[in-house]
């Protein structure tokens, strides 16, 4: 990069160089004033008002003078438009309201304490733009094109050019012209229709509605799918590891981080396996617990028609139509059936000994072990295993439920997201140095995780040095 050709030809041919596979970044011809001098429009789009660009150029008051093709890029990235003049040895630089704020939306469903608030909204154009606006390097290319015959919806996939394996972005767009369907209407759609290994329980997406979360996988080396109309894009490949991760990890000292993910880490676990683990030893192991735990639990099933299993099912699906029926109902009101709902159903059937006290406390547990998993879609797994897990306590006692762990561990031994071990990097750390172990249960010192994940290109994984 070096100073500003006076020659509109060769400022197009930069233009059309730096941004190449960038469709957000768009640049026309213009002719201004009386003697219709020739001119080139660069702008991001979106982030610049095409009714400014189109009725406004000339008059502007904010306009400033840009020497170097890098400060001409620094703008541009910034949300600024960018005005190239025939003959000028300039360039311009015309200041707008710049990308997407806060008004765009508010994350509702991955809440942070420390971080933004921000999140994305169903326009595909503005959520590249909000990632844009965090990552202000023409290395981030944004690839688009449409899918379904009929709705012709928008995907973009967003990347970094230098890090990601050309042959995972190859795979990506064959999946998404592999299927000829009438319509994608949202980004779950092309997410059932590209998982290889479909009957998994485990999605092998990761989903976000925070665009930090997105620009952080993006500096990862992996790539990003936008689809018009959805509120929540793809992150892949992903691993067992990044579905335990939220945004504040990184924002917070590592002591905190590393909590938060043991206790997550831990919740999957329980979510799964402590109703099946009661239902057990209440039916098979009462030997194994103390005398008075015995007896207590005796007093308190004294006039309670159903076995343990029966107990625990019926609790289990009353809390689980609580949950529909709450996310079904519109606002304050959803909270309410949740919240009351469940007080009242738990306390109306223990007062009708249809259940003891502790099946509600056991599968009030378990809800909040499973509320603890930051991502709704792979807490559904562990929600759907429970009930296997749960018969099989109920037939074969702990052996049973030790059999349940072990069949999801191999399960999940044999499962990959693109290529990526599901367990990395529990598994095949080696590959990349056992660096990715510093990002995983426990998250060391953020001066300590010098290289990026084994998602980014081999070659290419140092993200952090220390300047002399």
């Amino acid at each position: 990069m070096g100073e500003i050709s006076p020659q509109l030809a060769d400022n197009e041919a930069w233009v059309d160089q730096t941004f190449e596979k960038c469709d957000d970044i768009l640049h026309r011809q213009v002719y201004l004033g009386q003697g219709r001098q020739e001119g080139l429009l660069v702008y991001v789009e979106v982030a610049v008002s095409n009714l400014m660009l189109e009725e406004h150029v000339i008059g502007l008051s904010d306009v400033q003078p840009l020497k170097s093709y890098a400060e001409g890029k620094a703008a541009l990235l910034a949300g600024n438009g960018l005005l190239f003049l025939d003959g000028d040895t300039n360039c311009y630089k015309i200041s707008s309201k710049g990308y997407p704020g806060l008004g765009v939306k508010k994350a509702e469903n991955e809440k942070v304490i420390r971080g933004s608030q921000e999140a994305f909204t169903e326009s595909e154009k503005i959520n590249v733009a909000l990632i844009r606006k965090r990552l202000r390097d023409s290395r981030m290319k944004v690839e688009e094109q449409t899918v379904g015959v009929r709705s012709h919806t928008m995907t973009a996939l967003v990347y970094m050019e230098d890090l990601i394996y050309q042959g995972l972005l190859t795979t990506m767009k064959q999946q998404l012209q592999r299927y000829e369907i009438d319509g994608i209407l949202d980004s779950g759609m092309l997410e059932q229709l590209s998982e290889k290994h479909w009957l998994s329980p485990f999605p092998q997406f990761q989903t976000t509605e925070r665009p930090d979360r997105a620009a952080a996988a993006v500096l990862e080396g992996r790539i990003v799918l936008v689809t018009d109309h959805s509120p929540q894009v793809l992150i892949l490949p992903a691993d067992y590891n990044s579905f335990f991760q939220t945004s504040d990890d990184w924002y917070n000292r590592f002591q905190v981080a590393s909590y938060a993910r043991t206790l997550r880490f831990f919740a999957a676990i329980l979510s799964m396996i402590f109703p099946a683990v009661y239902v057990a030893v209440a039916t098979w192991h009462t030997s194994l617990l103390p005398t008075k735990l015995v007896l207590s639990m005796a007093e308190a099933r004294q006039g309670v028609p159903f076995p343990a299993l029966g107990e625990i099912l019926l609790m289990e699906i009353s809390f689980e139509l609580l949950k529909e029926a709450g996310i079904r109902l519109p606002g304050p009101m959803g909270n309410t059936i949740g919240i009351v709902g469940g007080l009242i159903i738990g306390q109306a059937a223990v007062d009708a000994s249809l259940v003891s006290p502790i099946v509600v406390i056991v599968v009030a547990f378990t809800a909040l072990c499973s509320f603890a998993i930051p991502n709704e879609e792979f807490a559904s797994a562990f929600r759907i295993l429970k009930y296997g897990c749960i018969f099989m306590g109920a037939w074969l006692g702990l052996y049973g439920v030790a059999l349940s762990g072990l069949w999801v561990l191999i399960h999940l031994s044999h499962l990959n997201s693109f290529g990526i071990p599901y367990l990395m990097p529990y598994v095949a750390a080696d590959v990349n140095g056992y660096e990715d172990k510093k990002d995983s249960l426990f998250r060391f010192p953020l001066k300590y995780c010098v290289r990026r994940p084994i998602f980014a290109r081999r070659g290419e994984r140092i993200k952090l040095r220390k300047r002399d």
